[in-house]
Order: structure tokens, then C-alpha cells, then sequence
């Protein structure tokens, strides 16, 4: 058989790099992007195996054409698309700059939908099953003032994922997406690092522990699999407990 080809962007560090691992332990061939061209390389060496890196910036239209033209020239046409990328781009909500507003939308959003599309006009076009997953957040649901273009992009995810789940189902190509809540990433190092800060997050987490980047990884390889043939169109929430509740510390 015919080994599948799975795109992972973002991928040089944290959930990114996870999800091409989970999706490489399963079997995929996987080609790992990100702006980062020195970083994505590494990681798609600690990959190992067949693992392959292509930079590039999710915001430029024009960067995502070539890196599928790229890929599907010397590598093969993508079966399973994980639009990871993503920024967050924190500050003041009354002194938010338009500019950072639109950078924060350009990646998170723009960008989902361009990889989507593209990637979605290959399989159609050679009748491929492929699965698609977008990386959302909880913060599609629950805001945090200090962030109000992240918010607005993950909420804007999930209906773009819905969206695509409805025009691609036909295809037999399924679109979802996965919410993470508090993940020990790189990206949490500062909460880490705050006693009262983690006692916080910890507060709104009936699990009372983070999640791993390896835990939103098996959920993104379970939606790219046959096992979750019947699901499109969903947005899986893998955040400890912590949209359950009604009431925050």
C-alpha cells in the first residue's frame, strides 16, 4: 500500500511536533512546517525515518500554494491536514492594534482556510478520503480579555470548520477540529513558573493537572484514523473538565 501523506503545520516545537509524531507512529509519512525554517528542520530530524520539513508562513497565500505545490511534487498529495499554526499576539483590549488584530486573524484564520482549501482540491481531485483537523481552543467558547484576536480566530476556526465539513462531506473528506484547555507547553512556561498563577488555572481544571501535548496529539491521530470515519464537522474539547463549569476562582 501506498503510504499516507499527512501535513502538520507549526510544527517545530510543542502540540505541532506531537501530532507529526503521534501521526508518524501511526503510519503517515509526515511533512512538518513552520515559519520557524531552523527549528521545523530540527524537529523533523529528531523525527527521523521519513519525516521531511518545509518552511513556511501561514499569513502569505502565496507561501501556502507552493508548499503544497512543493509537496505534492516531491513527496505526494496530503491525505490528512493538521492546521496547527497558529498566534496569539496578547495586549490591552482598549489599546489592541488593528494591525496585530489582522496578523492574529491572517495565521489563525485566513491561513486555516487557504491549507483547507488547497489541500481539499487535491483530494477531490484524486478521490482521496482524506480527513482535515483544525486546531481550535477553548477560548472559542470561554475569553480572556488580554487576548481578543486569539478569541475571535478560534471561534472563527470552529465555524470554518463546520463550514468545510458541509462542502467537503460529499468527497468523503471529514474536516474537525480539537479545543486544547491549559497544555504544558512552551506556551504555559509563565504559569508554570507562578505558583498563583497555576493555582488559578488549576481552579478552573476539574482534572487539576495540565494536559501534555502528547494527549491533544492522540486525539488529533484518533480523528485523522478510520476510527473516527463517521465524525465531521465537530470540535473536540480536550481541556480537563474545564468548560463543564460555571463558575471560575
Amino acid at each position: 500500500m501506498t503510504q499516507k501523506i499527512a501535513l502538520v503545520t507549526g510544527a517545530a516545537q510543542g502540540i505541532g511536533y506531537a501530532c507529526a509524531k503521534a501521526l508518524a507512529d501511526d503510519g503517515f509519512r509526515v511533512v512538518l512546517s513552520d515559519v520557524n525554517a531552523e527549528g521545523v528542520a530540527k524537529a523533523a530530524e529528531t523525527l527521523g525515518g521519513t519525516a521531511v520539513a518545509i518552511a513556511c508562513d501561514m499569513s502569505d497565500g502565496d507561501q501556502i500554494t507552493a508548499l503544497f505545490d512543493q509537496i505534492e511534487t516531491e513527496v505526494g498529495p496530503v491525505h490528512t491536514l493538521v492546521n496547527n499554526a497558529g498566534i496569539a499576539l496578547p495586549g490591552r483590549f482598549l489599546d489592541y492594534s488593528p494591525d496585530d488584530f489582522r496578523k492574529v486573524l491572517d495565521v489563525n484564520v485566513v491561513g486555516v482556510f487557504l491549507a483547507t482549501q488547497r489541500a481539499a482540491r487535491t483530494m477531490v481531485d484524486k478521490g482521496l478520503k482524506g480527513a482535515i483537523i483544525n486546531m481550535s481552543s477553548i477560548n472559542a467558547v470561554v475569553a480572556i480579555p488580554t487576548i481578543p484576536a486569539y478569541c475571535a480566530s478560534k471561534g472563527g476556526v470552529n465555524q470554518l470548520t463546520k463550514s468545510a465539513s458541509l462542502a467537503l462531506a460529499p468527497h468523503g473528506i471529514r474536516v474537525n477540529a480539537v479545543g486544547p484547555g491549559s497544555i504544558d507547553t512552551e506556551m504555559m512556561a509563565g504559569v508554570n513558573a507562578d505558583p498563583q498563577a497555576m493555582k488559578i488555572a488549576m481552579s478552573r481544571t476539574p482534572l487539576q493537572r495540565l494536559g501534555s501535548a502528547t494527549e491533544i496529539a492522540n486525539t488529533v491521530a484518533f480523528l485523522a484514523s478510520d476510527k473516527a470515519s463517521y465524525i465531521t464537522g465537530e470540535t473536540i474539547y480536550v481541556d480537563g473538565g474545564r468548560l463543564g463549569q460555571n463558575y471560575t476562582c
